[in-house]
């Protein structure tokens, strides 16, 4: 009994070894050691390159994690590159005014005489009221006029440097004719505080609706501080990446219809079709991520021409934009009519994507890709730019990581398929040894149980 009990303990600490043994390489096909552009940055942007796309297996590339010298896995997140994360904010100045000291009942009393320009701008502001308007600042007046239609995402409030700590909360009121107010953000806090020669700042207004001015009023008697400047925060512009483009194989061709495979994870938004001559079809585009699967229409029928015109070159329709992102790796155009001319060149159109991540730990990171079982976990690094946005300001950005020329090879192949489950194997065998182990036990109990006494 005592060999089997040894037995067991044994396959027991077997299981406990390898699962603790488990090491990303052998999860990961390859990786990419990362260049980075700073070392003292506290977090990163790799945008991400046609080879990670074509190594990449999961249909929601969460098989593309960073890891640091000591193989841990960094928090990170995907963005896309339109996304208000991947890119610094667009800024702009506006005219702001002091406004006079007044009590809470008192504040839709004062009427504003404005001096606007031909644009209706306020260049000049004067202050009124039924008594004496007392001296000081008692609140600020911004003119958002001057951004016409554009969306206000937030206000950054610009003060002048303090020796001692602010800490105040603010009311924003919105109004289109300076003498109808309503009430946008009720409390806004504001901070300045330093100690240990570091600074926590709040100075951030964010903001859920636009007005052509705003005024910014303290609660509960507190004094502002200095105003230097006010900055509008405006929504980023579309992405101006260029469009990446990728042609998937031929694979099939048979009665005006035409079937690719594409090798990656590509996120497809745009698809072209190209001919050998002058063309006139109308296509349908269809795709799918399993070839047993049915496909799925992912452009309507639309007519593509192209016409070349000897020195004048070649005249074309335009991509086609795809009504959603999708990573399939089957595609099918169907012409119509069938057996048009010769078999098209389906060309795929994506932007590339951005992987912020945190550095932990020390260097050299590296971006390991391709696993059929390994998952990222998709860390909140949204709250991470905000807050680096607020203390540094809008235009922070994570620095730049770059993929060195060439991957390390990692577990290749043998990571891109599922393997046998040899810890669940070896837990059930284990479960079933306890259990024949304890019913040995039971019947060695019984055999040794003395004889009744005679009567």
């Amino acid at each position: 009994m005592k060999n089997a009990r040894a037995l067991l303990m044994g396959l027991l600490g077997l299981l406990a070894a390898g699962a603790h043994a488990q090491d990303y390489r052998a999860q990961f096909a390859e990786q990419w050691p990362l260049s980075l552009s700073s070392e003292q940055s506290g977090a990163y942007r790799v945008v991400l390159e046609p080879q990670i796309y074509r190594r990449a297996q999961s249909a929601q590339l969460a098989d593309v994690q960073v890891y640091n010298a000591a193989g841990q896995a960094l928090p990170s997140a995907l963005l896309q590159p339109e996304q208000p994360l991947a890119q610094p904010p667009v800024q702009r100045e506006l005219p702001w005014f002091v406004l006079p000291p007044l009590s809470a009942q008192r504040r839709d009393d004062l009427q504003l005489l404005a001096e606007r320009d031909a644009d209706g701008r306020v260049v000049r502001l004067q202050a009124h009221s039924g008594g004496a308007v007392p001296s000081g600042q008692g609140g600020w007046l911004i003119d958002a006029s001057v951004l016409g239609e554009q969306p206000l995402a937030a206000l950054v409030l610009d003060w002048a440097e303090r020796a001692e700590p602010l800490q105040l909360t603010v009311q924003v009121d919105a109004s289109d004719d300076l003498q109808h107010w309503r009430v946008l953000e009720p409390q806004v806090a504001l901070v300045d505080l330093q100690r240990a020669g570091k600074r926590l700042l709040q100075r951030r207004v964010p903001l859920q609706d636009r007005a052509r001015y705003l005024r910014v009023l303290p609660l509960q008697g507190q004094s502002l501080p200095r105003l230097r400047g006010v900055i509008a925060e405006l929504p980023p512009a579309p992405a101006t990446l260029t469009w990446e483009w990728v042609a998937p194989a031929l694979t099939r061709s048979a009665d005006g219809s035409y079937q690719f495979t594409l090798e990656g994870r590509f996120p497809v938004r745009q698809l072209d079709v190209d001919t050998a001559d002058n063309s006139l079809v109308q296509w349908r585009a269809y795709s799918r991520d399993d070839p047993a699967a049915d496909w799925q229409l992912r452009a309507a029928p639309w007519v593509a021409y192209q016409l070349r015109q000897g020195g004048q070159g070649t005249q074309r329709t335009a991509p086609r934009a795809l009504d959603q992102v999708t990573r399939d790796r089957y595609w099918k155009l169907v012409a119509e009519p069938a057996g048009s001319g010769q078999a098209p060149v389906l060309r795929l159109g994506y932007r590339p994507e951005v992987l912020v991540f945190l550095s932990q730990g020390a260097a050299p990171y590296a971006l390991a890709v391709g696993s059929a079982t390994a998952r990222r976990v998709e860390a909140p690094v949204g709250v991470l730019i905000e807050d680096l946005r607020m203390r540094n300001g809008p235009a922070w950005q994570p620095t730049l990581a770059r993929l060195e020329s060439a991957p390390e090879a990692l577990a290749g192949e043998a990571a891109m398929h599922r393997p046998l489950d040899w810890k669940r194997a070896l837990l059930w065998g284990v479960l079933v040894l306890g259990v024949l182990l304890v019913a040995a036990l039971a019947i060695s109990v019984l055999r040794q149980r003395p004889p009744p006494p005679a009567p």
